[in-house]
């Protein structure tokens, strides 16, 4: 590239394709071409290109009312996403829900966000809060964005130029080796978060979420068994 020329402009198409598969991920339930035409803000026509390219992929389907939904090809896609931290971290988080009687999940420094990895949810349980994979909030909020953030110092993340500051939360976290967090991702939402060193890569977290309210004595029984947790996904990717 010379000095004048300009920057290659994005691929509206490939943007506008990645843009669907997040608003099926964020939806409640199946959209309609209409509905997806209309979240995205183009036209039913572009929306209904952009939507048999997708399914020519097996990343969407449709059924038989023509509602759309995820398809299989995204499992595949996911699995490629951090295999080696995935693996490591499934069988401690299946010990986790099934002991805790929680949803316990990864997230991974994604930034600005904090973006759920895997999760396992506990069994024989008829009511518990679910953090599904691929759920995103901002990193300045909840116990894995302080957990992780526990993992540097206030200088050495400030050396970073993060807009998101450096958090008291973070200090307390990085001496007790785990965060914790009530309301502040979604109000009646606590967790309680332990930092992940993976080599290599910034730093992941392990946590669980629950009504807040629930086992509020038991937090820092909790947060050591999120300590310990962690140290046995490392050992697992050491």
């Amino acid at each position: 590239m010379t000095a004048t020329s300009a920057p290659a402009p994005a691929s509206q198409t490939l943007s506008r394709g990645i843009r669907m598969l997040e608003i099926l991920a964020e939806a409640d339930g199946p959209r309609t071409i209409a509905e997806l035409a209309a979240d995205m803000g183009v036209h039913r026509s572009i929306a209904y290109r952009i939507l048999r390219t997708l399914e020519s992929h097996r990343l969407v389907t449709r059924d038989e009312s023509g509602r759309v939904h995820g398809a299989p090809g995204l499992a595949v896609l996911a699995r490629g996403v951090q295999r080696d931290l995935q693996s490591a971290a499934l069988p401690e988080l299946t010990v986790l829900a099934n002991e805790l009687k929680m949803c316990a999940f990864i997230a991974v420094w994604d930034q600005p966000d904090c973006t759920t990895l895997v999760t396992v949810e506990p069994r024989h349980v008829h009511a518990t809060v679910v953090q599904h994979p691929g759920t995103r909030h901002p990193f300045g909020h909840g116990a894995p964005g302080i957990a992780m953030q526990s993992t540097l110092t206030a200088e050495q993340w400030n050396e970073l130029n993060h807009g998101t500051p450096y958090r008291d939360n973070a200090a307390i976290a990085r001496a007790q080796g785990y965060a914790t967090s009530i309301d502040e991702v979604i109000p009646g939402l606590s967790s309680v978060a332990a930092p992940i060193n993976v080599p290599g890569r910034l730093p992941a977290a392990v946590a669980v979420v629950y009504s807040t309210g629930s086992n509020t004595s038991e937090v820092a029984a909790i947060g050591a068994r999120m300590k310990a947790a962690a140290l046995a996904i490392e050992a697992e990717l050491a």
